[in-house]
């Protein structure tokens, strides 16, 4: 066994050593190509670029560089070429080949290549050239993506040597646009300007849309002709991913609203108490998640990923104990007085906030995203960020796991029963006052774990619940009194008409807009879109 263990050890310093070897003997080979810069004047250092550039081999490219950028030197003693930068009297030395550490040199002992415009954009095309035909895809990649934002024409050569010699689709698919974009910036014929049109408008998104406009209005005949067609099938197709984009922020500001709103459904619905500090359990919740993260930053770095699972429960429990506080505290006084309930938790509202300012302070506090919720990805011409997927999701389980509570347990049922007909609830033994208090801090406890998710995306303040209450009223009247899926649509529906009306009216006036419209149907279905049905409902 031991045996073995040697073998292996033995076996790969070998592999080591050969492939230190190669790379060492693939410098060596190039040496000599790179030591002749230092000789003769622009025209063979020109060729020599050339032959540089034929050699195929990324490695000469940092030597390319520092030669456009002036900062490649030979020594005089041996003519050997280094890329130096000067430090007080002295130059410090760097092997361009391999990066390393090559010492110092007076300021006599050695003499800058020199190098002009036209030069320049000799070595310009070489890079190009070598950068295209990288080992690596990505740098192949990032190449081809520089050369498209540039539009040079004269990396046209460079970038038909790099297809022919493409293997990777993705890397070839990203060449041609390149190409197209440098063709229609260039003098080639008609032919070829009509071939890069058609590229163009089959990548089909913001970035062709431009550049067809500009080959629109610089040619004419068949090439314009070509661009204005490319240019209309290109706007028709942005405007239907502007409409699918719009529809997923609609929905993702909807679920965020559906969060806010549905604890305020269950209480108002159940109790008919116009809750104002609603927006403060939001808050509460919002700070839970902070207070969660920064005990990991500091205690358990490594549990970050998992401190929304962690601050979940604790932002349920503590936004719904002080819900159930404020239940069996002030409001259970005030039932059937609905001005003085609003007035009392308005009061309540700003003792929270002015509690929450002098516990953390006025200014916003810094949540961040886990990992898995970082980040966005794109379907067609729409970008579908992480965190906003990760909510519409976590809005939809929270939903499903509410109607489970009230369809499958002896809770809901109380409480579907005290919603429907309180008296006759009371009179079938049902404990109407603490179904009040668990109601209340069940409806506050939803808003705790809205304000965990809503600090993904929201400015953690003592504000922070201000901001959807009134959003949240507008919902639970819209979808209906009481009334889950009520609350479900509505949310979804007000999302997605205020994300169509921004863009033309602007968010205060959207808002604006969508008040009116709930006025205007709220007079049409003074119960909503789905009233509850039942004799105490309908009396």
């Amino acid at each position: 066994m031991s045996f073995l263990k040697s073998f292996l050890v033995l076996l790969c310093l070998a592999v080591l050593s050969i492939g230190s070897v190669s790379a060492q003997d693939s410098s060596e080979a190039l040496r000599p190509l790179v030591n002749e810069l230092a000789k003769g004047k622009f025209d063979e250092t020109q060729r020599q670029v050339e032959a540089l550039k034929a050699t195929g081999d990324p490695t000469v490219a940092p030597a390319l560089e520092a030669l456009s950028a002036g900062d490649l030197y030979f020594r005089k003693s041996d003519g050997m070429v280094f890329i130096a930068q000067r430090e007080g009297k002295s130059y410090n030395l760097t092997d361009p080949l391999t990066g390393e550490a090559a010492g110092t040199a007076g300021r006599r002992d050695v003499k800058k290549i020199k190098v002009n415009n036209r030069l320049r954009r000799v070595i310009r095309a070489a890079l190009g050239s070598l950068t295209l035909q990288a080992p690596d895809p990505a740098v192949r990649m990032t190449a081809a993506e520089a050369i498209f934002k540039a539009q040079d024409p004269e990396k046209i050569e460079a970038l038909d040597e790099a297809l022919a010699a493409e293997t990777d689709d993705n890397v070839r698919t990203v060449m041609e646009q390149a190409r197209a974009a440098a063709v229609l910036n260039s003098d080639l014929d008609e032919t070829e300007k009509l071939e890069a049109v058609q590229t163009l408008s089959d990548m089909g998104n913001r970035d062709a849309l431009s550049l067809l406009i500009a080959a629109q209005s610089a040619s004419a005949g068949a090439v314009q002709e070509a661009a204005a067609n490319a240019v209309a099938k290109i706007e028709k197709s942005i405007a239907t991913w502007d409409a699918a984009q719009n529809i997923w922020y609609g929905l993702s500001l909807g679920s965020v609203l559906l969060l806010a709103a549905i604890g305020l459904a269950i209480t108002f619905g159940v109790m008919g108490v116009i809750n104002m500090a609603h927006g403060e359990m939001v808050m509460i919740g919002a700070y839970v998640t902070f207070v969660v993260q920064e005990l990991i930053r500091t205690s358990a770095p490594g549990l970050f990923d998992y401190s929304l699972f962690i601050a979940l429960p604790l932002a349920f429990a503590t936004s719904g104990l002080i819900g159930i506080g404020i239940e069996r505290g002030v409001i259970r006084w005030l039932y059937g007085r609905p001005l003085e309930t609003l007035l009392a938790t308005w009061g309540i509202s700003l003792i929270l906030q002015q509690a929450v300012r002098s516990i953390f302070g006025p200014t916003n506090r810094e949540v961040g995203n886990p990992d898995w919720m970082s980040g966005a990805f794109e379907i067609g011409q729409m970008t579908v960020t992480y965190n906003r997927m990760w909510i519409i999701l976590f809005a939809l389980l929270v939903f499903a796991g509410l109607i489970l509570v009230l369809k499958k347990t002896p809770f809901g049922l109380y409480t579907r029963a005290v919603t429907q007909n309180r008296r006759m609830g009371a009179s079938m033994g049902i404990r109407t006052p603490w179904i009040d208090a668990l109601t209340f801090g069940l409806g506050s406890g939803i808003a705790g774990i809205a304000g965990v998710a809503l600090s993904q995306i929201d400015n953690v303040s003592p504000n922070l619940g201000q901001g959807y209450i009134i959003d949240s009223f507008m919902v639970v009247v819209f979808g209906g009194v009481g009334n889950l899926w009520g609350t479900l649509v509505g949310a979804m529906t007000l999302g997605v008409v205020n994300k169509f009306l921004e863009p033309y009216a602007g968010a205060v006036l959207a808002k604006i807009l969508v008040l009116v419209f709930i006025i205007l149907f709220i007079q049409k279905r003074p119960r909503g879109l789905f009233a509850l049905k039942g004799r105490a409902v309908e009396a």
